[in-house]
């Protein structure tokens, strides 16, 4: 398997949240020449908060078809939605891995100039507004490869591939919990390429992963004419205002690393007009997660109180979230001698400084009894993440896809089982 060419092709074709369906359908393709259960629709679709409507999906079904995806596999991934588990058994007895791979995109516009590598190669974005600037894209070539590399199956235990859509936002890794997806899981690992370590350097576990909660607030008022009779009106667009100041107004913790943040901020209406309809959406965040579940009381109580202010009705919706996250030691050792074993650099740790709903998975797993880490492999980008000019650069392929076969080969004693 060509991992080169199978990144550039899936950052050519970026899809958000939920909707990676040309993605989806390349890594049942690929799945298939292999000897692997798969299971498709490994997600609970019901109660998933701002799910894409039909038109939306039928718009990215549409897309996945004409560049070359399977129609029926796009039609069945449209209706039980994209996330996908594979698994692989080995030859002998060991633990049972779950190693998360994500697949969605953003919505950005990627550069098009010629300093921007994707765009000089020719593999930009063929679907404008949307953009790989996390490097999901590398992470899906690295979760096929590594299933062609361990299809001897010459490894202890077993192997399960979580194909995770809607990372962005904090959805996917839930609705996947929601499945049972990591059911009987002894070990637990993401990966994700980038964060700041250098080309190929790999970091066996992470610190400073945020625990965070995704907001949307809908204010509802009543219109009036703003020149005569405003004093009819109900301005849900001040209401809104009035909240954006007030999130970006709460103090910080002094026991705890805090972020607050509104992203977006809508409204209906005309200049003549006093406004009826604003939506906002917002997010907290923290390092240690009772104290993020704080802070979005908090936020929720502006909110409310912005709403009052003005006497308009808010509806809050939780749209997605995570938490924070304590990578195992013993993981780490084991990460540690991987990347020696195949003669990569390595670093014990590195600061994340970011969410990742993979922490969902992670603490499900450790509950149960299991071990967990999220290991970084250097991507030596050239800009930040969910930056138009974001890349990575492609030599981090193969040592992610080498540290996590060698991982799996050199297997473990499953804990407590």
């Amino acid at each position: 398997m060509d991992l080169i060419t199978l990144r550039r092709d899936v950052h050519a074709h970026p899809e958000p949240a939920f909707c990676e369906l040309r993605t989806a359908a390349l890594v049942l393709s690929r799945l298939r020449e292999l000897p692997v259960r798969v299971r498709t629709g490994a997600l609970r679709l019901d109660g998933i908060p701002a799910y894409p409507d039909r038109a939306t999906l039928d718009r990215f079904a549409g897309l996945a078809v004409e560049s070359g995806a399977d129609e029926a596999d796009v039609t069945r991934l449209a209706a039980e939605g994209t996330a996908i588990v594979a698994e692989l058994e080995g030859d002998r007895p060991g633990p049972t891995w779950a190693l998360r791979f994500d697949m969605d995109a953003l919505p950005v516009t990627e550069a098009s100039d010629g300093g921007h590598f994707p765009a000089a190669q020719g593999f930009r974005s063929a679907y404008e507004g949307f953009m790989h600037a996390c490097g999901h894209d590398g992470h899906v070539a690295i979760g096929l490869a590594l299933a062609e590399r361990l299809a001897g199956r010459d490894f202890p235990g077993t192997v399960r591939f979580l194909f995770q859509p809607a990372e962005e936002g904090g959805r996917g890794a839930r609705a996947m919990l929601g499945a049972d997806v990591v059911a009987g899981v002894d070990r637990f690992a993401a990966v994700h390429l980038g964060l700041d370590l250098p080309a190929g350097v790999v970091a066996a576990g992470i610190t400073g992963i945020f625990a965070t909660t995704k907001l949307r607030a809908r204010f509802t008022g009543t219109a009036s004419h703003a020149a005569a009779a405003p004093q009819d009106g109900r301005n849900a667009l001040l209401a809104a205002a009035t909240a954006v100041l007030g999130v970006h107004g709460l103090p910080r913790f002094s026991t705890a690393d805090t972020r607050v943040n509104v992203g977006t901020l809508r409204a209906d209406g005309n200049v003549n007009i006093v406004p009826a309809l604003a939506e906002l959406t917002c997010e907290a965040r923290s390092k240690d997660g009772a104290v993020n579940a704080d802070l979005t009381e908090r936020v929720k109580q502006v909110l409310r109180g912005a709403a009052l202010s003005q006497g308009v009705d808010v509806d809050i919706e939780e749209t997605g979230g995570s938490t924070s996250l304590d990578c195992d030691g013993e993981l780490l050792d084991a990460v540690l001698a991987a990347a020696e074993a195949t003669g990569h650099e390595a670093v014990r740790l590195h600061e994340m400084g970011g969410s990742d709903d993979a922490s969902l998975f992670a603490e499900a797993v450790q509950r149960s009894g299991g071990l967990a880490t999220y290991i970084v492999v250097g991507g030596g980008n050239p800009a930040p993440h969910h930056n138009p000019r974001f890349d990575v650069d492609e030599v981090a392929l193969p040592v992610a896809v080498d540290v996590l076969e060698a991982l799996v080969r050199r297997g473990a004693a499953a804990p407590g089982r």
